[in-house]
């Protein structure tokens, strides 16, 4: 099994010419819902509309994009000399958290806007708010533009797929040798994670330091592979469990994800038929995800093919969600999301089968939406057929 890293590509973090693309946008978007500018407090927003890294923690952190003027960052003082290199941004800086004034409070002074939009906002400080200001509008209006993907950021997706699809070589490679001298979960993730996440340091780690970069992962087996969200644990993989991995890999702050279930040992005629109907899901997702088309009903169309297969109870989450600078953002391929596929977007694909106490299956493949196809920069299910997902013991 092939284990090399894949080949280097020569990019870099996005640049200013990005985020001015990304400020014009939301100046726009501003004028259109008539407010004087967007007040953006997510972490990720604020990243997206001027390249700010930060440690998230208690003390806010804006980005103010009015309609016209300078673009405003607002730091705690302890964040000054972090922000300082950040480009086409003015700074102002509050002392600490949480002060005689909410530093939200202060922003929105200090940002002069009479009606203003808000991307993500505590019910509490409302109130407040509305005293200073004409109109509060809470609504996200960076959301809309981060769906659509642009070329560059694509590049940063199809790269950190790699290195999750890397992780999950080296898993199915090791956890034979792994599981035979008697390691457990943990001992699988620490070995995979380990391996992908130096080859990607090695790889990308000068060119985008500072930035987001980094592998994260699950792996839990046997009738801990039912839950969903079950966390890594020191059981040892028996003879016979299926083991369910998957993997978030992240390059500039743009994140991919690949993910398998393979069986310890042998794979039964059951195994075999779950992986088959599971296979056959996933291909239901992507002949779905067109431009045009409802994230809803994508959904549907995919979760129908397990439906067929009798499985149909063994259901517990939508098929996939949206990726870009956070794993799991929208829009949402499950009921109740409206949004219209376009060119540029880019999802997850997750057929999960889950039987309480008795075990577990999920795959992962990263979609990446064109005019005329759905692209699938991770490549581990199609280099890895349902036969070969078999750990020998």
């Amino acid at each position: 099994m092939n284990l090399q890293a894949p080949p280097i590509k020569p990019v870099q973090p996005l640049g200013q010419a990005f985020r001015q693309d990304v400020q014009a946008r939301l100046r726009v978007a501003a004028e259109w819902r008539g407010v004087d500018g967007v007040l953006l407090l997510s972490p990720a927003n604020v990243f997206y509309a001027c390249g700010f890294n930060f440690s998230v923690n208690e003390r806010p952190i804006g980005l103010y994009v009015p309609v016209d003027g300078p673009v405003l960052l607002f730091v705690p003082l302890l964040e000054l000399e972090n922000a300082e290199p950040v480009e086409g941004v003015e700074l102002a800086t509050y002392e600490e958290f949480p002060g005689l004034v909410h530093p939200i409070a202060w922003m929105l002074c200090q940002s002069k806007a009479r009606r203003i939009a808000i991307d993500t906002l505590d019910a509490r400080l409302l109130a407040t708010l509305n005293t200073l200001a004409d109109a509060i509008v809470l609504e996200d209006l960076a959301a809309p533009l981060r769906f659509i993907k642009t070329a560059e950021e694509l590049e940063l997706t199809r790269i950190a797929a790699g290195y999750a699809d890397l992780c999950l070589f080296r898993l199915a490679s090791e956890a034979g040798t792994i599981i035979r001298n008697g390691g457990s979960e943990l001992d699988l993730l620490a070995d995979c994670t380990g391996f992908a996440l130096a080859a990607l340091k090695r790889d990308y780690g000068a060119a985008f330091a500072g930035t987001k970069l980094g592998i994260t992962a699950s792996v839990h087996s046997g009738p801990r592979a039912a839950l969903p969200h079950g966390s890594t644990s020191h059981r040892v993989p028996e003879y016979g469990d299926t083991i369910i991995s998957g993997i978030g890999a992240s390059l500039g702050g743009y994140h991919a994800e690949s993910g398998i279930t393979l069986v310890v040992g042998e794979m039964s005629a059951d195994q075999r038929h779950v992986m088959t109907a599971m296979a056959n899901c996933n291909d239901a997702a992507v002949s779905a995800l067109k431009p045009g088309q409802r994230c809803q009903d994508v959904n549907e169309a995919a979760l129908d093919a397990l439906k067929s297969a009798g499985l149909g109870d063994t259901i517990r989450h939508r098929i996939g969600h949206g990726m870009g600078l956070e794993g799991h953002e929208a829009p949402w391929l499950a009921p109740g999301d409206m949004t219209t596929i376009e060119t540029g977007m880019v999802f997850s694909n997750e057929p999960g089968v889950y039987r309480p106490g008795r075990d577990g299956y999920r795959t992962i493949n990263t979609m990446i939406v064109h005019d005329n196809h759905v692209e699938i920069p991770s490549r581990l299910l199609a280099t890895l057929p349902i036969d070969q997902r078999v750990i020998p013991l």
